[in-house]
């Protein structure tokens, strides 16, 4: 079987971190989307790792790994970050496997990514100017270039004509022109570099590990929030986040799919521009900013917090079929009461549970529901399930009830060892 993690908010949310600490149950761990774009935090022995395309199961040394065809792959971020971990894992390359059919970012994407986004003015959509978004544009439009590519003897020939295309796509933008001349040797080093790696035709490699009995987890990116279907569009990304996704990002059929882990902070945070209906402008969001260290992985810009929105986290469970739910970040909250969740939106006066069709055109007031918080017994001290605090404990019991699922696991710290299995 094949089980599945992601995000439940707008990414952030931990997922790392529970991946590497999942991983021990698995023999293969398989990213099914996004790009290098995500930034998926751990901390080896002391050390913080971030992770940004190469699957969070490196770290486990029985655990394959596969970046999957529904990922978009920048060659320079992926040669850095394959030199970095190498240092921590000196068997990373006999570990890591990429599909034939992952999608490439050429340095004219990033180019047409910062051009089009400056070209928005105040209407930006946060991005992150990877050149995501346009290489996912390419690959809908039957442009891309794809990992395969890069063993064609023609691959110059065809990364000259998309480069081309991009060229003539630049002139319709009103801004300075990005260098991306400069960019261009460091990727053809890197290719060079993937053409090593042990590059699959990863539909059928997976179908074999299956058939032979091999437990699989499939890793998201970004959260469930910015898919580019069912999420606060436009401020989204350019993939789907949600459950779904693992079929179309790795090649599998939806029968393979076991349980789906769901991955929610205590609270929530959101990075770049888009609807936040929880979101706090006042000293309240400063302070979970502080102590939860809100700033991005891969951008290190400050989070936007607010409390737990419980509306569009039912919506994200019910999109994935979530089985089991992991609650990060708790020991954030050890400070504060009392605690907030948003259980109903007000809208024109009239309350609602379901998310509107554009949250960007409706004016949204949250509803509150209080608890008390758990200063007295900081759940960060706590190392069972047993010396929860009671408060924490009605917290999590009212989430479940309002979620329609059971929280398996509650992070409590950023070590390996901060994680509480909930019985």
């Amino acid at each position: 079987m094949i089980d599945v993690l992601l995000g439940l908010q707008w990414g952030d949310e931990g997922k790392g971190k529970i991946v590497d600490y999942l991983a021990g149950q698995y023999d293969i761990i398989a990213r099914f989307q996004g790009g290098p774009n995500a930034g998926h935090t751990l901390y080896i022995k002391g050390e913080k790792v971030v992770l940004h395309t190469i699957p969070s199961g490196v770290f486990q040394s029985h655990c394959l790994n596969l970046i999957g065809n529904g990922v978009v792959i920048d060659p320079v971020t992926l040669s850095k970050e394959i030199a970095e971990i190498s240092v921590l894992c000196p068997d990373l390359l006999q570990r890591l496997f990429v599909s034939q059919k992952a999608h490439l970012i050429l340095p004219t994407h990033r180019a047409l990514d910062a051009a089009s986004e400056a070209a928005k003015g105040t209407e930006k959509i946060g991005s992150t100017l990877k050149g995501i978004g346009p290489a996912y544009m390419d690959k809908t439009g039957r442009n891309g270039l794809r990992v395969g590519d890069v063993l064609s003897p023609s691959f110059t020939e065809k990364y000259n004509k998309l480069k081309n295309k991009h060229l003539q796509m630049m002139k319709q933008f009103d801004v300075e022109p990005v260098d991306w001349q400069q960019w261009e040797p460091q990727f053809f080093d890197a290719v060079e570099q993937l053409r090593k790696l042990n590059i699959v035709n990863a539909e059928y490699w997976l179908d074999a590990h299956l058939k032979a009995g091999k437990k699989i987890l499939a890793e998201g990116a970004q959260g469930s929030m910015l898919d580019i279907d069912f999420g606060t569009y436009p401020f989204v990304t350019s993939s789907n986040t949600i459950a779904a996704g693992v079929c179309s990002g790795l090649g599998i059929a939806p029968t393979w799919i076991g349980d789906v882990y769901g991955i929610t902070k205590s609270y929530c945070t959101r990075v770049g521009s888009g609807p936040f209906p929880t979101e706090l402008h006042d000293e309240w969001g400063e302070a979970i900013r502080k102590a939860g260290h809100e700033f991005g992985a891969t951008t290190g810009r400050p989070r936007r917090c607010g409390w737990i929105d419980l509306v569009a986290l039912r919506y994200a469970v019910m999109l994935s079929g979530v089985t089991k739910l992991i609650m990060t970040k708790t020991d954030v909250l050890d400070s504060f009461t009392p605690i907030s969740a948003a259980t109903a939106y007000s809208i024109n006066g009239e309350e609602t549970h379901e998310l509107p069709f554009d949250l960007c055109d409706v004016e949204v007031t949250p509803v509150y529901t209080s608890f008390e918080g758990w200063k007295d017994t900081p759940v960060s001290n706590c190392s069972s399930y047993e010396e929860l605090p009671e408060s924490f404990i009605k917290y999590c019991k009212f989430v479940e009830e309002y979620l329609g699922t059971t929280i398996a696991y509650i992070s409590n710290g950023t070590g390996r060892d901060n994680l509480i299995v909930a019985p």
